[in-house]
């Protein structure tokens, strides 16, 4: 596929389906219930619009305030996973010393693990995500690494390996009449720009780029043939980083799966149970019931009211010894049953998900756990992160290993270009007693070495900082070497 074809009804028909399952997903993670409302309420399945945000509520349909209540567990998903991933910074790496100063420039200058947080946040919610490289000499001296979203993008992939994607993003001005369309097309070698005007569901015709704004300043840095740039490189400057795989709803399809495949119901539960609980702390509000006689009337056309400050009643006709009317009404409020339906219901998702309960404040008695409590409470989301860390991390490599090239090719660095090396950490550091704990256990088993030890505590130490620590410690204890006998004074 090229660009697309004059006239092509858009989005293409082979991928609305695609994008409808991202716009639901998208719906979610956003946490906007007008957003859920609208994608549910015009949902063309019955079934769907059955659900807590496909209905039309009776205090909608008279103006008053919205009573449904949503919880952003979506969103709290996503940010788990990000956090997951690249809260700590992957260590990259290549064998040129000039080449890795470099990169680490490019690192720091790029803002480059801000920029993977939020591919990684969108992509546990959209399915997967594009990474881009691109450069622009009026705002860096450098490449620059920029996320692409999947529901604005056609890849194209042979023996599932990307092969080349167009981007497209509608500009300002577009109207129902008339929607413009920027369509920008990776391929290896080159980046081809394309200008469309069209309708909301029809691509319309091809037009140079110089009439829209957005595209006419693109116009200057193109090549000769007035729509393409040579990056003169062969590696494709955008590569695709899939949640996780396979996609359940389309085996064969080298897209990925959302987090919330197979938990949107659960998310749905969970706003109902909410919505439940709040509803009955509405109606647990005490009230009060009194005779006609107790109200007091406005006037005309006012209607009347009850003054439940009022002392002293004297003009009330009714026998001293009976009754005096009033009904004190309030409903128990069901907290135990709505806690456990709403704590069961998260565990499930976040299970169903990928991860583990103790991440979204589960499981927390209050009382410390051993390491291996916390390793068997951390195992489901480990094995999930290792695995996202496995699709990420050749995406990385090669978009770094583009940039690299488009340094040396396009901004003149004298560098080695190569393909760095991308190693995630374990993800979860062991605290100081556990630290302490285990390498008591070793030394007890006289299992280690000092230098080994302090090689284990201090991971980021070189070799010299070590020796020194070692002799440091053998000095003070005096566990070193004992001295040449022949040394030893005489005595007298």
């Amino acid at each position: 596929m090229a660009l697309p074809e004059t006239g092509s009804a858009w989005p293409p028909p082979a991928w609305s389906k695609h994008y409808e399952e991202m716009r639901i997903d998208d719906a979610w993670y956003s946490g906007d219930r007008h957003r859920l409302a609208d994608v549910y309420g015009a949902h063309p399945r019955p079934s769907e619009r059955r659900r807590l945000w496909g209905r039309r509520s009776e205090q909608h349909r008279a103006g008053r305030r919205e009573q449904r209540l949503h919880v952003p567990l979506a969103g709290d998903i996503a940010r788990t996973s990000a956090d997951m991933l690249f809260a700590d910074m992957p260590r990259i790496t290549v064998d040129d010393t000039a080449t890795q100063a470099r990169l680490e420039t490019l690192l720091e200058e790029g803002r480059v693990q801000q920029t993977l947080l939020g591919a990684a946040e969108q992509a546990a919610a959209l399915s997967g995500v594009f990474l881009r490289v691109m450069w622009d000499r009026t705002l860096a001296d450098r490449p620059l690494l920029t996320v692409m979203q999947p529901d604005a993008a056609l890849p194209e992939f042979r023996f599932g390996m990307l092969r080349a994607v167009n981007f497209w993003q509608e500009l300002t001005g577009s109207t129902k009449q008339q929607v413009w369309r920027h369509i920008e097309r990776h391929e290896s070698g080159r980046i081809v720009h394309a200008l469309y005007r069209g309708t909301a569901d029809n691509l319309g015709r091809a037009v140079p780029l110089t009439e829209h704004p957005d595209t006419a300043e693109l116009v200057p840095t193109l090549d000769a043939d007035g729509v393409s740039v040579s990056t003169g490189i062969r590696d494709l400057t955008a590569a695709y980083i899939p949640n996780m795989l396979p996609n359940r709803l389309n085996r064969s399809s080298p897209m990925g799966r959302s987090d919330y495949a197979g938990v949107r119901d659960l998310f749905d539960a969970l706003d109902e149970t909410w919505s439940s609980w709040m509803r009955d702390i509405r109606l647990a509000r005490a009230r009060l019931i009194v005779p006609d006689g107790y109200l007091r009337g406005e006037g005309p056309g006012a209607g009347a009211s009850f003054d439940d400050d009022r002392e002293v009643w004297h003009t009330l006709k009714m026998p001293p010894t009976e009754s005096n009317g009033i009904t004190l009404n309030q409903f128990e409020i069901r907290v135990a049953e709505h806690q456990a339906t709403a704590d069961a219901t998260v565990r499930q998702a976040v299970q169903t998900a990928g991860y583990d309960a103790q991440a979204f404040g589960l499981d927390a008695k209050g009382q410390p756990a051993t390491a291996t409590e916390v390793d068997a409470r951390t195992a489901r989301g480990m094995v999930t992160r290792k695995k996202k860390a496995g699709y990420a991390r050749h995406a990385i490599a090669d978009q770094l290993h583009v940039m690299l090239q488009l340094d040396a090719k396009v901004f003149g660095q004298k560098i080695t270009p190569a393909r760095p090396r991308v190693e995630f950490g374990d993800g979860v550091a062991p605290s100081e007693q556990q630290t302490a704990t285990t390498l008591d256990l070793l030394t007890r088993a006289g299992a280690v070495s000092t230098a080994t030890k302090v090689k284990h505590l201090h991971p980021d130490w070189d070799d010299t900082a070590v020796k020194v620590e070692v002799a440091a410690i053998l000095a003070e204890t005096g566990a070193g070497a004992p001295a040449d006998p022949g040394t030893f004074p005489l005595a007298a």
